[in-house]
C-alpha cells in the first residue's frame, strides 16, 4: 500500500472514547465523524486511502505519562504511529522526552490549551532542548483552541520565538500554521523553516487564503492531517483536491512529506 499519510489524528482506548468524545463534543460544540476508537479511524482509513495515521495524544496532568506510552505501545502498527505525551509540569521532563525515544516512538504530541502554557515561556525550553537533541518530532497545537477563550498561547509570533532559538528542532505547527490565525500565519511565519499541517483548516477557510498561504511557504513542510474525528478524512483529501495545487504538491503534501519527516528519525 502506497497511500495517504494523515499527520494529525486523536482515538482513545475503546471504553474511554464513550466518554472522552461526547465530552470533548459537547466542550467544542462540535460533532465528531468517527466514535473516537481505533476501530473506526482504521475503517475511515480503509475508505479514504489512508495508509498511516500518526495518533496524537495529550497528558492533561504528569500522572497520565506511562498510561499514555503504554497505550501507545499496544496499538503501534504498520498503519498506526502513535505520538505519546508528557506535561511539561512534570519534575521529569527530559527523561520522559528520553524514554519516548527509547521506546522506539518517532514524536511527542503537546497542546498548550489542554496542558497549560505559553509556548514560548521559559520553563518549555528544556523540553525543547531535549526534543532536538533526540531528533523527535515534535506535533504542537497551535494557534486558538475551539474549546478555550482567544488567549494567545501559541501564535505566530510565539513560533517565531521557538524555531529562533531551536532551529533544527522539527517542529510541525498544526491547523496551517495557527488556528484562527491565519493573516498572521502568511505574515510572519509562511516560507519559515517550520512544518505546517493542514488539520481541521481548509472547511473553515477561505480557498483563496488557504491557498495563498500554502504557496507562499515550502512546498516541502506542509503535511496532509485531518485532527480526525473532527474532520473526516475522506472529505480533507477532497478539498486538498479542489484546492488544485498541481500534482507535484499534492504528492508532497499527501505522502511523501510526511514519509521523510517520519524517516528522518532513527
Amino acid at each position: 500500500m502506497t497511500g495517504i499519510i494523515d499527520f494529525h489524528t486523536h482515538v482513545f482506548p475503546d471504553e474511554l472514547a464513550k466518554n472522552a468524545v461526547p465530552y470533548l463534543e459537547q466542550e467544542g460544540n462540535v460533532k465528531a465523524h468517527l466514535n473516537g476508537t481505533v476501530a473506526s479511524l482504521l475503517a475511515s482509513m480503509d475508505k479514504a486511502g489512508v495508509e498511516k495515521s500518526v495518533i496524537c495524544s495529550i497528558a492533561t496532568k504528569p500522572s497520565q505519562f506511562s498510561s499514555i506510552l503504554s497505550w501507545s505501545k499496544e496499538i503501534r502498527s504498520e498503519r498506526l504511529i502513535p505520538f505519546p505525551s508528557f506535561h511539561p509540569a512534570d519534575s521529569n521532563v527530559a527523561s520522559r522526552i528520553r524514554q519516548i525515544k527509547a521506546e522506539g516512538f518517532k514524536g511527542i504530541k503537546m497542546h498548550p490549551y489542554y496542558q497549560d502554557f505559553y509556548l514560548d515561556e521559559e520553563r518549555l525550553m528544556r523540553a525543547y532542548e531535549v526534543i532536538t537533541e533526540e531528533n523527535l518530532i515534535l506535533v504542537m497545537h497551535t494557534g486558538f483552541d475551539i474549546a478555550f477563550p482567544r488567549t494567545r498561547l501559541a501564535d505566530p509570533e510565539r513560533i517565531m520565538n521557538v524555531i529562533t532559538r531551536f532551529p533544527e528542532m522539527k517542529l510541525v505547527t498544526t491547523h496551517l500554521g495557527a488556528w484562527e490565525l491565519w493573516d498572521e500565519v502568511s505574515d510572519i511565519l509562511a516560507g519559515k523553516q517550520v512544518y505546517m499541517d493542514i488539520s481541521y483548516t481548509l472547511d473553515q477557510l477561505d480557498k483563496e487564503k488557504a491557498r495563498e498561504i500554502i504557496f507562499k511557504h515550502s512546498g516541502e513542510h506542509l503535511l496532509f492531517a485531518t485532527d480526525s474525528p473532527w474532520s473526516s478524512q475522506q472529505e480533507t483529501y477532497e478539498m486538498v483536491k479542489g484546492l488544485k495545487l498541481g500534482d507535484k504538491l499534492e504528492k508532497l503534501i499527501l505522502r511523501e512529506n510526511a514519509l521523510k519527516l517520519l524517516n528522518s528519525v532513527t
